[in-house]
């Protein structure tokens, strides 16, 4: 069960991602600045969150792997203690 409330944890912190870098776009966008630079602001933002999402990925993909893992092995055990009972 307690994996039920990870999986949506996960979904809240691509929308809080999403939505702070949509954020910060149109803040840009709408400073008074020159083209090049908010082009420059904004394409060093994208990357920094691109970043943060990769990382926040491969988190997700090694909580899934020890989950799958706990998983096998419980169901390992499980099924020796009733051939065993």
């Amino acid at each position: 069960m307690s994996d039920d409330r990870h999986s949506g944890a996960g979904g809240v912190v691509v929308a809080f991602t999403l939505g702070a870098l949509v954020g910060a776009v149109v803040a840009l966008l709408f400073a008074p600045a020159k083209g090049e630079e908010t082009r420059e602001i904004i394409s060093e933002k994208a990357r920094e969150q691109a970043q943060k999402t990769r990382e926040f990925l491969k988190q997700q993909r090694e909580n899934l792997a020890t989950a799958v893992e706990r998983g096998r092995e419980a169901y390992q055990t499980a099924r020796g203690e009733k051939e065993q009972g």
